[in-house]
C-alpha cells in the first residue's frame, strides 16, 4: 500500500527520542519522501485514580514535544501511561475505543 503520511510515536526518554529522530529522518528521505504528520509522545504521564489531578512523568516530561519543535513538525499530543491501554489490548477493544475516561479524552485531544 502507498504511504501518505506518518505518525512517529515515542516516550520521553533519551534513547525513545534518539529513535524517533531517526524515523522522522527516514521519512524525510529524497528516496522515501513521506510527509511526517507529526510526533505523539506515549506514556508521557502517570495519574493514579484515587489522585486524578496529580501527574507524575515517570520517563521524563515533553521530550517528544520538544523533538517535534526541533525538527519542525507537528506535536500531535501526550498519551499517559495508564493500566486500561494493556487491559483493553489483551482483550480485544482498542483503548482509543473508550468513552468517558480520562484516556478516552487523551485521544480525543489527539
Amino acid at each position: 500500500l502507498p504511504i501518505t503520511g506518518a505518525v512517529v510515536v515515542s516516550t520521553p526518554q533519551n534513547v525513545a527520542l534518539a529513535d524517533a529522530r531517526k524515523g522522522v529522518a527516514m521519512f524525510q528521505q529524497e528516496t522515501i519522501n513521506v510527509p511526517v504528520l507529526g510526533i505523539i509522545e506515549n506514556m508521557a504521564y502517570f495519574t493514579p485514580e484515587e489522585l486524578p489531578d496529580n501527574k507524575y512523568y515517570i520517563f521524563g516530561r515533553e521530550g517528544a514535544k520538544l523533538l517535534a519543535e526541533d525538527l519542525q513538525v507537528p506535536f500531535l499530543g501526550q498519551i499517559p501511561l495508564v493500566q486500561s491501554i494493556r487491559e483493553a489490548g489483551d482483550i480485544g477493544h482498542p483503548a482509543a475505543l473508550q468513552e468517558g475516561t480520562p484516556l478516552s479524552e487523551a485521544f480525543e485531544v489527539l
